[in-house]
């Protein structure tokens, strides 16, 4: 476009969420031939997955290769954090200070801060005394960790936790798994991609990139328009035993109705269930890892590698933190209302603050001294999860109030990139200085979010999608709210137009948004 452009990056080197995440076990659990750049066909071509599902080492990998091919580096300051954010109305450019001492100003402000990027503390009593060594899943040690004849806790069971602990119990001497609420976990099957198969993608990639782009989730796994109970029973059964043994998320194209019919959801929740009872030997055990009281897919749908199984293993044991809560971590392990389990390393897998917490690290004020804190008191607010009223020229990659952490996140990202340049084209190519989305655009967004949400099963689950998980944080996607974190209708709903809710094509950008005159600055 012609426009000076910096980064700046609180990470060491690219990679954002695959630079921090270096645990054992971390992989995607999007098909690496989905989750990789789309807008260069001679990196697709060039690039070649080894696996369905990427390790951690090798995304980290692909970013640096990409970053290498287009000498990306030399617009990024790492090892920067943004800690205040402020618009200038009379210069109308935002002033962007930093944990360096630098100061920049601009004139359009991109937040490609992520929706899983500020991991959430450790708030368990004692952490601070504990003699051995402390580890947390999203901000994992650079360097090796030796488990070998350690006794070790895992604190958390949501999608990195059952990554970690299988990989976990085969180098160490005791695994304890702390588990509040168990997770649906469904079997990866994970292998390496055949030659033939990388070829075969690569002579289409281009086509297959564009029809992903038009589906709910912007992949190209396969996803069905049959309603579940359109099929007669034993036929279900055969399509949920072929889905098991082939794995991966499968099940969630299974059936079209399965986040919006509780029944048919319940059906494919106890056939799950049963698998549970099935894998794990001890009766006991089985009961404590199988989730009831909340709707399958409801929560983040996990992929594991033998999770399961190894509840197996004699040197794991499952400690419930239901019936027998943890109290504190003592200088030398833990203490639950009834035992004190002696450790040498703790892993806390607790997550994230999701989708705003990384925005409302910095304070951020935008026109007339709006505060991002104030709009965002009840839960975030948007249009489109890509801009806000009182907040010129300010951007969002992937925000809370559009698809998120429920798309192909990186196809989502130039989805994003791609409005937003379009955006600052319109408004250079007419002279314009400034744009932001009127009130009532807002308002109208929130509300198809909103419709979307309410006939489907996410309100029905406690969860990072809803800010259940941090204590305090308004609850998103209530079925009474009009702030509801994120768009549970995928990316066609906002991008193509959702027939069931006449969404209209998000250009012309002017329906919803207010432009000012003045000079055009970077």
């Amino acid at each position: 476009m012609g426009l000076s452009l910096h980064a700046i990056e609180q990470g060491g080197d690219v990679g954002g969420t695959w630079y921090w995440n270096r645990y054992p076990g971390a992989r995607c659990d999007v098909m690496s031939i989905d989750y990789s750049y789309s807008f260069s066909n001679e990196i697709m071509q060039e690039w070649t997955w080894s696996e369905v599902f990427a390790t951690q080492p090798e995304i980290l990998a692909y970013a640096n290769w990409v970053a290498d091919r287009l000498d990306l580096r030399r617009s990024y300051s790492f090892d920067t954090c943004a800690t205040v954010i402020a618009y200038d109305d009379e210069r109308e450019i935002w002033s962007v200070g930093t944990d360096t001492g630098t100061v920049y100003e601009v004139k359009y402000l991109v937040m490609a801060t992520g929706p899983l990027s500020m991991p959430k503390a450790l708030d368990t009593p004692g952490s601070e005394r504990f003699g051995g060594l402390l580890l947390q899943a999203q901000t994992w040690p650079h360097e090796p960790v030796d488990f070998a004849g350690k006794r070790v806790g895992l604190i958390g069971t949501g999608s990195s936790g059952i990554q970690i602990a299988p990989v976990v119990a085969a180098q160490c001497g005791h695994l304890t798994v702390f588990q509040r609420t168990p997770s649906f976990t469904l079997p990866a099957r994970n292998q390496p991609l055949d030659p033939e198969f990388i070829a075969q993608i690569k002579a289409h990639y281009p086509h297959l990139r564009e029809m992903a782009k038009n589906t709910f989730t912007g992949g190209i796994r396969p996803v069905s328009t049959r309603p579940f109970f359109s099929i007669p029973a034993e036929e279900r059964r055969k399509l949920m035993d072929q889905a098991w043994e082939e794995g991966a998320l499968r099940f969630l194209g299974l059936f079209s109705d399965l986040l919006f019919d509780a029944e048919a959801n319940e059906c494919v929740a106890e056939y799950v269930r049963g698998k549970i009872a099935e894998i794990v030997e001890d009766p006991a055990t089985a009961e404590l890892l199988t989730p009831r009281g909340y709707p399958i897919f409801a929560r983040r749908p996990c992929l594991d590698t033998n999770y399961y199984e190894t509840f197996n293993r004699p040197n794991v044991a499952l400690s419930d933190c239901i019936g027998d809560p943890i109290e504190e971590i003592t200088p030398d392990g833990i203490r639950t209302r009834t035992r004190h389990i002696e450790l040498d390393i703790i892993i806390a897998a607790n997550g994230y603050d999701a989708l705003t917490g990384a925005m409302l690290a910095i304070n951020v004020t935008g026109r007339n001294g709006a505060r991002l804190s104030e709009h965002w008191r009840n839960g975030p607010r948007s249009h489109l999860g890509l801009m806000m009223p009182g907040f010129p020229n300010l951007f969002m990659v992937a925000g809370a109030n559009g698809p998120s952490a429920l798309a192909n996140f990186i196809l989502l990202n130039e989805q994003n990139v791609d409005w937003i340049v379009r955006c600052i084209e319109h408004l250079r190519g007419r002279g314009l200085s400034a744009m932001e989305p009127t009130p009532e655009s807002e308002d109208r967004w929130m509300a198809q979010v909103q419709a979307l949400a309410e006939p489907s099963l996410y309100p029905r689950a406690n969860t990072w999608y809803t800010g259940s998980n941090i204590e305090g944080k308004p609850r998103g996607i209530p079925l009474l709210s009009r702030r509801a974190p994120p768009l549970p209708g995928g990316m066609r709903s906002r991008d193509r137009g959702f027939p069931r809710l006449r969404v209209r094509e998000l250009n012309p950008i002017a329906a919803a948004c207010r432009f000012k005159h003045g000079a055009c600055l970077v």
